[in-house]
């Protein structure tokens, strides 16, 4: 029988699962910039979105915080973290220098995790982002690309790295959505380099795959340039 004051271990489960949901329909609505930087988030409003209790919601919160996604204010609840074209700059560079290093450390992790079925799920994931891309849905896009480079990130079998790259290419999403969002077509313009990089991983290319990561990187500094002279900082 449990003491007093302590509670079931189903009580238990059943809220650390509602705050991961919680936290995950929030980051989705960061990601799709609904909840756009610099706007408060409020506790009890959420809460009452969602119907439940204040606790699993502040909870997701301090979560998302621990990803970057939004600033705890004293005395003031949280706000959405408001990303600077510098911080994209250091974002390129920091996944830059995870997936070099995926690519030139793990590479034997990644060639015995590539069984059939895992290889079938990667080119899945890099069939949908693809179309998506060239049609410039950029929901659709968002979607398929996390869980691509997650499905990538998978293989290499080290949740420290896979973590580390998940948490940058969010962050990254997040400072692109509003620039992209006042672009009125995005048709053949989002990076689709997502096939061949799958191909590579399945030929055990790593120069090739590393050849199609450094264009990737070139192709977001190009649109960050443009972007922020064509807009400013938002």
């Amino acid at each position: 029988m449990p003491g007093s004051g302590s509670h079931p271990r189903g009580s238990a489960v059943t809220r650390n699962t509602l705050r991961q949901q919680i936290a995950e329909a929030l980051r989705d609505e960061i990601l799709a910039g609904r909840l756009p930087a610099g706007q408060h988030v409020a506790v009890k409003e959420i809460a009452e979105q969602y119907g439940v209790s204040a606790t699993p919601v502040r909870e997701a919160l301090v979560d998302l915080a621990a990803q970057g996604l939004v600033d705890l204010e004293h005395h003031r609840g949280f706000q959405v973290h408001r990303f600077a074209p510098e911080d994209f700059r250091d974002m390129v560079e920091a996944r830059t220098l995870i997936v070099d290093g995926i690519f030139r450390h793990a590479v034997q992790r990644i060639l015995e995790a590539l069984t059939p079925a895992a290889l079938r799920s990667l080119r899945r994931r890099a069939d949908e982002a693809v179309r998506a891309s060239r049609a410039g849905d950029l929901d659709v896009l968002i979607g398929h690309d996390l869980r691509f480079w997650r499905e990538l990130g998978r293989l290499v079998g080290n949740p420290y790295l896979r973590d580390m790259l998940d948490r940058v290419r969010v962050q990254s999403w997040v400072f692109a959505v509003p620039y992209l969002r006042r672009e009125t077509d995005l048709a053949g313009r989002l990076w689709s380099g997502h096939g061949e990089l799958a191909d590579a991983v399945a030929a055990r290319d790593e120069q090739a795959a590393r050849h199609i990561i450094a264009g990737y990187n070139d192709h977001s500094l190009e649109l960050l340039d443009r972007f922020t002279t064509r807009y400013g900082p938002l």
